[in-house]
């Protein structure tokens, strides 16, 4: 049986500008402080004599690695992104960026803005534009009633807010 595993999709290449702030500020975190950090530490170990029997040389050229690949995926994915810095020609409906308020049929209400996959942060209510429920959204207007198929059955959401972020002076 092999490891082999298909790429990942990449999905939507959006982002928010402050999304691509904190990916430019993963980048130069990785490339500038702990990579060299590391090549320190590696270095180090290897003074110390026999590499194939030293866990710290061991690990911190696997840790290397790891550093290496997330800076060649960051360096690329930011290539790619379409920052998305001005808002929608019609405010009154959902589209990316936006802050979206639902309230489900029991009366519950919850908070999530539509951000590129790259964004995605449940704990902060920021979901993919490529997740099924924001793909029910985007299009929708106030007031809509929104069927999103979820893994526990059919929800039923009503859209009782939209607003967009205010934009950063350039």
């Amino acid at each position: 049986m092999s490891r082999y595993r298909p790429p990942r999709t990449a999905g939507t290449p959006l982002i928010t500008p402050e999304g691509e702030a904190r990916l430019r500020a993963e980048l130069h975190e990785l490339w500038h402080v702990r990579r060299p950090q590391v090549t320190q530490a590696v270095s180090e170990a290897a003074a110390l004599g026999d590499r194939s029997e030293n866990a710290e040389y061991i690990y911190g050229k696997k840790m290397l690695r790891e550093i290496d690949s997330r800076v060649r995926f960051l360096t690329k994915r930011l290539e790619n992104l379409k920052v998305v810095s001005t808002p929608p020609a019609d405010p009154n409906k959902v589209y990316f960026g936006a802050w979206v308020t639902l309230e489900d049929e029991d009366g519950n209400e919850s908070r999530y803005r539509i951000v590129g996959p790259d964004e995605l942060d449940l704990k902060l209510g920021l979901i993919s534009i490529d997740s099924p429920l924001a793909r029910a959204l985007v299009g929708k207007a106030l007031d809509a009633e929104v069927r999103v198929q979820t893994p526990g059955g059919e929800q039923e959401f009503y859209i009782t807010a939209i607003d967009y972020p205010a934009l950063s002076a350039g």
